[in-house]
């Protein structure tokens, strides 16, 4: 019997409407992926969300009315949540963690080649991360290098350090890798695990420590230790 092709359902949200009609000539020629609304700003973003029921909202970071951020929120907590996808022309800083820590399942650059977007939506709607590999390593350097802890950051180490006692030993072991930024082929070269067996210990991570990408991990396990993630 033939399979039909599950439609992707894709929201755009960015003030250009230079850049949102861009994307949307770029998405016309892809049969798998429909973009059923278009917001010039955060609030529309989230209203258009509750009345179109997206699978993916791909957010510009930097918004009027509710930013990037704010929208992610928002978005991350209707009762449908799309996976959202940060597109920006900004390189990695603290206001992208944040989108991270907020639920975002993706951040890529708006340099980053029109294939590799469309692939990054596909992934995301079929659970997936995605990160523009540079951003990876920036946002790891960035959550290695802490600033003085406040009161504020003790009671986020506390926290962490709650949700990583979660995890079974070994996964643990996999979460300070993932925290360090290696690789799953890294991880299982230096654990003596198989690839396999990493990223079924990765999946358990994210379910046991409820987020939605690696770099969430790596944010946990920053927290737990305010000198960063031990370990070279």
């Amino acid at each position: 019997m033939d399979t039909v092709a599950r439609v992707i359902r894709l929201l755009l949200a960015d003030d250009d409407p230079l850049v949102r009609m861009g994307l949307r000539v770029m998405f016309a020629g892809v049969e798998d992926i429909d973009v059923v609304a278009e917001a010039a700003d955060g609030d529309e973003a989230v209203a258009l969300t509750a009345e179109h029921a997206p699978d993916v909202a791909l957010l510009d970071i930097r918004m009027p009315v509710r930013d990037g951020l704010a929208a992610t929120q928002a978005l991350r907590a209707l009762p449908t949540a799309p996976a959202v996808i940060v597109l920006t022309t900004f390189n990695p800083d603290d206001y992208v963690l944040r989108a991270l820590r907020a639920g975002a399942a993706g951040f890529l650059l708006k340099d980053t080649p029109p294939n590799d977007i469309v692939g990054a939506v596909r992934r995301v709607a079929a659970g997936d991360p995605v990160l523009s590999p540079a951003v990876t390593q920036q946002l790891i350097a960035q959550i290695r290098t802490p600033p003085a802890e406040t009161a504020t950051d003790a009671r986020a180490r506390a926290r962490a350090r709650a949700r990583l006692e979660r995890l079974a030993a070994r996964e643990y072991d996999v979460a300070r890798a993932v925290g360090q930024g290696r690789t799953n082929a890294e991880i299982a070269a230096r654990l003596y695990m198989s690839v396999p067996t990493v990223k079924a210990h990765v999946s358990s991570i994210l379910a046991k420590l409820e987020v939605t990408n690696r770099v969430q991990i790596a944010l946990i396990v920053h927290d737990a230790a305010p000198d960063g993630p031990a370990g070279t």
